[in-house]
């Protein structure tokens, strides 16, 4: 694939300054510095120490990433809401996993999208998936359609400029309509359940309460952080279990499988420059 950029500075800049101010890891300029691509100004190819001018266009070239031969190719449905040259946003059903696994292996969100690259004949045929979500949360998740791709929003998701919301039904109702939950999750050894403690990892959640009904609320929750069951956790732990949750305690009288959806997404193109921003309907069940 390549990728194509304008510098727009006033002062002569090394070619690699530029792209990681447009959020290139080291990992890909040294593996386009090592042979596994090239760098281009003016469509001659350049040496990695370069300096690029103002005005000047800067473009990347590296080579097509065949298909995981350890991941096995699904054909199954798959909800594209949005997908450009580098992107796929798919809102995936709650009860599919994001990636294989010892108990799936052969129809995740990572086995259809490689089966829908496979199909369309991209030149790339290697997702890579920069966003994940429980197998029981549906929702938006943001693909990147090859390694150059993921390399570039990577500062993004490390630094937490990523906007992911989601939303909840959860158990009884709050005295405010706007809060934060700042409370550090740790895990533990041998248990799936997450847990609160002064030796885990910090963890912020933003939360807005949209409406509250018959002894339950349904609630909006950003992420400032990126922890495994973070919201499921921090709700629990606030007295607010999510409802369907048998791990934190949710009320499971009516669903077994927590009510959670990621219904908000938004970030940078870090090819493009804009900002791009997504929304799911929720399902029929977070009406209250």
């Amino acid at each position: 694939m390549q990728a194509s950029w304008v510098y727009n500075g006033t002062e002569p800049m090394k070619i690699k300054k530029f792209l990681q101010s447009l959020g290139m890891g080291h990992r890909l300029f040294n593996d386009i510095k090592k042979g596994q691509g090239e760098f281009l100004v003016d469509h001659r190819v350049i040496r990695p120490t370069t300096k690029i001018l103002p005005h000047q266009p800067l473009t990347i070239k590296v080579a097509p990433e065949m298909a995981d031969p350890q991941v096995k190719v699904s054909h199954a449905p798959l909800k594209l809401v949005y997908e450009d040259d580098n992107w796929l946003v798919v809102d995936k059903p709650a009860g599919v996993t994001s990636i294989p696994g010892p108990t799936v292996d052969n129809d995740t969100v990572l086995n259809r999208v490689t089966g829908y690259l496979i199909a369309q004949q991209s030149p790339d045929q290697r997702p890579h998936l920069i966003t994940r979500l429980d197998r029981d949360t549906g929702g938006l998740m943001l693909v990147a359609k090859h390694h150059v791709a993921s390399s570039m929003i990577s500062q993004q998701v490390q630094q937490h400029r990523m906007l992911k919301e989601y939303t909840a039904i959860v158990t009884g109702s709050f005295e405010a309509d706007h809060g934060t939950i700042d409370k550090p999750i740790a895990r533990r050894e041998g248990q799936a359940q997450r847990v609160i403690a002064a030796d885990g990892q910090p963890a912020v959640t933003e939360y807005w309460v949209e409406k509250s009904a018959a002894g339950f609320s349904r609630v909006r929750a950003r992420l400032h952080t990126g922890r495994t069951h973070q919201i499921r956790v921090h709700f629990a732990a606030i007295g607010h279990p999510l409802v369907g949750d048998p791990l934190y305690g949710g009320d499971t009288s009516k669903y077994q499988t927590q009510l959670l959806h990621a219904s908000k997404l938004a970030f940078i193109d870090p090819f493009s420059q804009k900002q791009l921003a997504f929304t799911s309907p929720l399902p029929d069940e977070f009406e209250i």
